[in-house]
């Protein structure tokens, strides 16, 4: 496109004697930013992630002024090894595959990029990989700290004078990301983990001795996910946790006993749902696997807090039979049990980034808006500085949390129902799910031709 505009240019000034001054007033103040973009996958996988992949993808390719659509090989540190993939290069059928794909497709990562005000070093070599390839605009999906990294890109951009567009794709199942309703990637995951305790509650009535069973749900700081387990019992006619804690509250282990005996006393089995993330009033993680390590962002990686729990119980209340259940993984890659709402705001994210950055804007993230529609769900694309989203953590309210802590208000369950509706079209072969087979050709930068 750029070299018609320049051979038009030319032909008008041969033939119509244009003076130069004037086309650069009609045609170059207002001429589209043209130029390649690069797509980027960081941090913890969901069920959905390949849908915003797929509106990336798709509505670039479409465009008129997005040259070439690259794929960054596991986000950012594709972008600094020059590991792109030619997103041109693979079929639409497959392409269409990654809407029921889950994970991330293109691999992520979980790099932390330094400040550019104290060190630029990272930020150099971006800088060459994006004019090396004629890069105008990047696309980074992830959560909180992949919204920090798409910030500071925009940021070092700007201060050397680079123009490129630069926008966030949200997803996190942890539902924590500041400024938007709700991310994609939770409502899918919401709905495994209702109908996972629906699925553990039916086993635990199947024996007639008393028993105890703790799940442990993702959630470092913020409990969206624990509480969606309500949602089984709510609707899952009492197929669910008797009781459920968050990280938003502190934890107090005696309290903890006191509640499930109460229980115990109105029933024989009892089924709780715990953040991963509870901690007592001090601060610290009530798991006991909290200094296995950290990831590359420095948080703890958790983990064994069911089973600690279950113990605890087991030797305090005398309880003939506990169990520890940790969802771990399964919970963030559950495409055959999706939402289809889910899948189709993941994607319509993706989308919305690409033609908000053709239209001129950069240094936003998009956000998911909830329409008040006489009680209809629906909700719509709204634009948020990277910079008031990055690093920001949405937690569960207060106020939708029961008031002796062990529980979730009817106002959390109005919150999530919608998130969770619709069942996704899946393509299989032998009954087995059908995933995108990307080929991932390598990437070349074109040569730039002279007229």
């Amino acid at each position: 496109m750029i070299y018609i505009f320049i051979i038009n240019l030319i032909c008008d000034i041969i033939n119509n004697h244009i003076k130069m001054e004037d086309i650069f007033l009609e045609n170059i103040i207002d001429k589209p930013l043209v130029g390649a973009c690069i797509f980027g996958q960081s941090g913890g996988p969901t069920a959905v992630i390949n849908a915003s992949a797929y509106g990336v993808i798709k509505t670039a390719l479409e465009s008129d002024v997005i040259t070439d659509v690259y794929g960054a090989a596991h986000g950012i540190v594709g972008v600094l090894n020059d590991e792109l993939y030619d997103m041109s290069e693979e079929e639409d059928y497959e392409l269409k595959l990654l809407l029921n794909t889950p994970s991330s497709e293109l691999g992520s990562c979980r790099y932390k990029i330094a400040d550019p005000d104290v060190d630029d070093t990272d930020y150099k070599k971006i800088l060459e990989i994006f004019k090396k390839y004629d890069v105008r605009y990047f696309f980074y999906n992830g959560g909180n700290d992949s919204m920090d990294t798409c910030n500071k890109i925009s940021r070092y951009m700007e201060k050397v004078g680079y123009e490129c567009r630069i926008m966030g794709v949200p997803k996190t199942i942890d539902n924590d990301l500041f400024g938007t309703d709700h991310c994609p990637g939770f409502g899918s995951a919401a709905k495994y983990i209702a109908t996972s305790c629906m699925e553990v509650d039916k086993d635990t009535d199947v024996y007639d001795t008393q028993m105890v069973t703790v799940v442990e749900i993702m959630g470092r700081h913020a409990g969206w996910l624990t509480a969606s387990a309500a949602l089984a019992t709510e609707y899952g006619h009492g197929c669910g946790p008797d009781l459920i804690y968050l990280p938003e509250r502190d934890f107090d282990l005696d309290r903890f006993a006191e509640d499930v005996s109460k229980i115990l006393k109105q029933k024989n089995n009892v089924l709780i749902a715990v953040s991963e993330g509870l901690h007592y009033a001090d601060g610290t993680f009530v798991s006991e696997a909290k200094t296995s390590g950290t990831d590359g962002f420095g948080h703890a990686q958790l983990g064994g807090l069911a089973a600690r729990l279950a113990s605890y119980l087991k030797e305090t209340l005398n309880v003939k039979k506990t169990r520890g259940v940790e969802l771990s993984l399964l919970q963030r890659c559950a495409s055959h049990i999706a939402s289809a709402v889910d899948v189709q705001e993941a994607f319509n994210v993706g989308k919305a980034a690409v033609e908000a950055a053709v239209a001129g804007e950069t240094g936003k993230m998009v956000a998911l808006e909830r329409d008040d529609d006489n009680g209809t769900y629906s909700c719509h694309t709204t634009l948020l500085s990277l910079s008031s989203v990055a690093n920001y953590e949405k937690k569960v309210p207060l106020e939708w949390i029961t008031e002796d802590g062990n529980y979730v208000t009817s106002e959390f369950i109005n919150y999530v129902l919608p998130l969770i509706q619709g069942e996704p079209k899946l393509p299989k072969e032998n009954s087995l799910p059908r995933f995108a087979r990307l080929k991932k050709v390598k990437a070349k930068p074109k040569e730039k031709v002279c007229i």
